[in-house]
């Protein structure tokens, strides 16, 4: 009976080998393959890209030439304040007896408005009104002594008449001249005195008047600084107790205008403005005054400007914020041309086909970035403005000459510019 050998369940090691040796072989056979097939699929890809590339053309966003008014705006923020804002104050010194008004009441001309202890200013007025008296009643005393030395004189010269001029003595007669001119002057002085007398009583009144404090003109009240029984020290200068504001229907707006801008801001201007209060609303205004005094804050100089606003409705109250939008510059049936027209320049060669670079198929693999991010500026020659109208799909240079522009739209005040055209503001790439 012959043996029938059998294979064992696993290789033994050898046959492992030459396994591993043969699948290595055929794999470093096939990959020149591999290689030859991926190269021909980029260089397809690249063909493909070559080809998107030159039937690529460029598209662009217009916005036409238009016929309207130009209006040109000088912003600027401020404070409103009544046209005429008054602080009243009290001169004298003393404890306040009375307040007579409060905060937003309307007052009149000459209208009590507070009032200090009267009771010292009164002993003042008695005091000075007996000194007069006093000064009164010297002047009688010396008005009858001027009497007595006048007569006495008359009879020494009737006595030297009658005596032929012996009686009375010289010396006797000299001693009554004296006394009467002596007289005549203690009466001068009597009636200086009472003068002098008067002048005090007048100013205790006039104290005694200043101890109450009223309003110098119509108005409101807008601030009380002094309540009942508080003490007014008034050595150095007068203390403020109320503030008050002129009729609240004519206010002033105090704006500061850019030293950008002063040059194009007038008196007489028109101006609206807006306040946080009344969203939406706004306010008409005149531009009354330009101040020449520059202000300088955090290195920006602006100069003062004051618009004038009516307040009838009494809507706008002082110390609001108020933005405003002075019109310095009008223009009717103006040709106007976007800002951004006149900013855009295409790229080079713009409206051609784009060519295919060379490099091979690695820079068809690996495209340069886009020439949009880097485009070459085209002035004008000399430097004068122009803009770019699209006609037939390709941008064509028309050369402007521009006047007013508000930020937004530039009026054109020549060149071969017309309305309706269509102006280039952007360049927005291909499409395939």
């Amino acid at each position: 009976m012959s043996e029938v050998k059998t294979l064992p369940e696993e290789p033994d090691d050898t046959l492992k080998q030459l396994l591993k040796t043969h699948s290595k072989g055929r794999f470093r056979r096939r990959w020149p393959w591999v290689i030859a097939a991926l190269i021909i699929l980029g260089a397809l890809a690249a063909w493909r890209l070559g080809i998107e590339d030159e039937t690529a053309t460029a598209r662009y966003r217009t916005e036409p030439a238009v016929v309207g008014e130009l209006v040109v705006t000088v912003s600027a923020t401020g404070n409103l304040q009544p046209t005429n804002q008054v602080d009243v104050g009290s001169e004298l010194s003393g404890i306040v007896e009375v307040v007579c008004v409060d905060v937003n009441d309307q007052v009149t001309e000459g209208q009590e408005l507070a009032r200090l202890d009267l009771s010292k200013l009164r002993d003042a007025v008695a005091r000075s009104e007996a000194n007069l008296a006093v000064a009164e009643a010297q002047v009688i005393q010396a008005e009858a002594t001027v009497a007595e030395a006048q007569a006495t004189l008359s009879r020494y010269n009737q006595v030297a008449r009658l005596s032929g001029g012996k009686v009375p003595s010289k010396s006797e007669m000299d001693t009554a001249r004296a006394n009467l001119k002596r007289a005549e002057a203690n009466a001068a002085g009597a009636r200086a005195g009472v003068v002098q007398a008067q002048a005090n009583l007048q100013s205790e009144k006039t104290d005694l008047s200043k101890a109450s404090v009223r309003s110098p003109i119509n108005g409101v009240v807008l601030d009380r600084q002094v309540e009942p029984g508080q003490t007014v020290a008034a050595s150095f200068q007068a203390p403020v107790l109320f503030t008050l504001a002129e009729d609240l229907t004519k206010m002033e707006l105090q704006v500061d205008v850019d030293e950008a801008d002063v040059g194009q801001v007038q008196a007489g201007q028109l101006a609206t403005f807006g306040v946080d209060a009344w969203p939406g609303r706004r306010y008409a205004a005149v531009i009354e005054r330009v101040g020449y005094g520059a202000r300088e804050k955090d290195g920006v100089i602006s100069y003062p400007t004051v618009l004038a606003v009516r307040n009838d409705d009494l809507s706008l109250r002082p110390g609001m914020t108020g933005s405003a939008e002075i019109t310095t510059l009008t223009r009717e049936n103006a040709l106007l041309a976007p800002n951004a027209a006149l900013r855009f320049s295409p790229p080079e060669a713009a409206g051609a086909p784009r060519t295919r670079s060379g490099g091979g198929v690695l820079t068809r693999l690996f495209p340069r970035p886009s020439r949009r991010g880097r485009e070459r500026q085209m002035p004008a020659a000399g430097g004068a403005p122009r803009v770019w109208v699209l006609r037939d799909g390709a941008p064509v240079a028309v050369d402007v000459q521009t006047g007013a522009t508000n930020g937004r739209v530039t009026e054109i005040t020549g060149g071969a510019l017309e309305p309706g055209m269509p102006l280039i503001t952007e360049a927005l790439g291909g499409a395939s």
